[in-house]
């Protein structure tokens, strides 16, 4: 009780709001007792509405795969405090890359997660988070100064040599299929 604020259900789905604090306490619950079984993390994201007064919403997508249900949780973070919550990694490690791309695309910190740090934007990416309301359809630096950004910046710093020859792996594709791949070909599909 003292966790939970509300909750909706809308067209079959529930969704539960608790508070921002207690999350890792009430997914690791959901988790872990026997009559929940909530084994299994879909996603984690975020929503920042429009108005300037409804508070951002952190969401964690849950299934329980025994028992077939589905779980939506929310944490409400009042805009103007910090944008921080308790990271669920201890629970579902798979919440490892989710949780980097909500920091990095909206800006809030998972406490307690391993290795907190952006995944889609480079690291010194100095514009802000791109999914945040505040942030400018265009950017706030020309394209110009965000080429000469992401050029400047040294891949093998943060990459092992086998990550970057991986991303090289182009060069070694048969020389027909890279032909067929240039050209706009899709594959796999």
């Amino acid at each position: 009780p003292q966790f939970y604020e509300r909750h909706e259900v809308i067209w079959g789905d529930t969704t539960v709001y608790v508070r921002p604090e207690a999350i890792l306490d009430v997914v690791r619950w959901l988790h872990d007792d026997a009559g929940e079984q909530y084994d299994y993390l879909v996603d984690v994201t975020a929503v920042e509405y429009r108005d300037v007064e409804h508070p951002l919403e952190v969401v964690w997508h849950l299934r329980s795969l025994p028992f077939r249900r589905f779980l939506r949780l929310k944490a409400q973070l009042p805009k103007g405090t910090p944008l921080r919550v308790p990271s669920v990694w201890p629970v579902y490690r798979g919440a490892d890359w989710l949780e980097r791309e909500c920091f990095d695309m909206f800006g809030i910190s998972f406490e307690g997660h391993p290795d907190l740090r952006r995944i889609l934007m480079w690291e010194q990416y100095r514009e802000g988070y791109p999914l945040r309301k505040d942030f400018p359809l265009r950017g706030r630096f020309s394209r110009a100064e965000q080429l000469r950004q992401a050029l400047s910046q040294n891949p093998e710093a943060k990459y092992s040599m086998e990550e970057l020859t991986i991303a090289d792996a182009f060069e070694d594709l048969p020389q027909d299929m890279r032909q067929r791949l240039a050209g706009g070909e899709r594959t796999g599909e």
